[in-house]
């Protein structure tokens, strides 16, 4: 598995610093960087990175979050926000669920974390697989931006040791971001061929809903093609049967 952090307009240059730090602490070497707000040539940052000065001169910057997960094979966002009301794109699992389950995927991982501001809005959550949220006090649930990467890294790191020592005695592929997406694509069809649900923005949420449980699933390919031909099957049938024909 490679693992890489993404900040989203990361605002100050001292988390800047403090982040590339904690990532070479817990051997993480990929930053990308979307329209920061704080150049990884700041000195504040430089000396707040301390010894993993390369984690920023290495950093990769891009204009957008859509081009930073063209990067990676599965995005999981961070959110501190996790209230009683259900919105699907904040619905999370907690850093050390999300490590037991990770290594188990062999493709390309981002972290992506938002604006020490504001963080991730509900349009780039949805672009994303899941989300994890770190639980905290309800007397000051809102973590600073470096700790919530140093808590999610050691929570992988921890994990990753104990994976090292467990042998393998037989590997499978991993699903790839292609072949889940075109699996959503096929539930996406079903769901409109069959008309179900009628209201159209509660089809979205349902296609949604899947691609959300296909993400923390971390889905064998051998798994997900064996639900390829069942629902193409199902779409041919009830195609047939708009045209009387079943």
């Amino acid at each position: 598995m490679e693992l890489a952090v993404i900040l989203v307009e990361v605002e100050y240059p001292i988390n800047l610093g403090a982040i590339a730090r904690v990532m070479k602490n817990f051997g993480v070497k990929k930053l990308i960087l979307v329209s920061p707000k704080v150049s990884p040539n700041d000195k504040t940052a430089r000396k707040f990175a301390v010894h993993a000065v390369d984690v920023l001169e290495n950093a990769i910057l891009v204009d957008s979050l859509d081009e930073a997960l063209k990067m990676v094979d599965l995005a999981v966002g961070t959110s501190g926000v996790a209230g009683v009301d259900y919105i699907p794109e904040r619905t999370p699992i907690t850093p050390e669920e999300f490590a037991k389950r990770v290594f188990l995927y062999d493709g390309a991982v981002g972290l992506v974390f938002g604006r020490e501001s504001r963080g991730l809005d509900n349009e780039e959550l949805k672009k994303l697989d899941f989300t994890v949220t770190i639980p905290t006090s309800e007397e000051y649930p809102v973590m600073n931006l470096s700790h919530a990467v140093a808590v999610i890294l050691y929570e992988l790191y921890k994990q990753r040791r104990k994976t090292e020592v467990v042998e393998v005695k037989e590997k499978l592929r991993k699903s790839t971001k292609d072949e889940r997406i075109r699996l959503v694509e096929l539930w996406e069809q079903f769901l409109n061929v069959l008309e179900y649900p009628k209201d159209l923005e509660r089809r979205k949420l349902s296609v949604m809903m899947f691609q959300r449980f296909l993400g923390r699933g971390f889905i064998y390919a051998k798994e997900i093609h064996s639900m390829y031909g069942p629902l193409r099957k199902a779409i041919e049938r009830l195609e047939r049967c708009k045209d009387d024909r079943c």
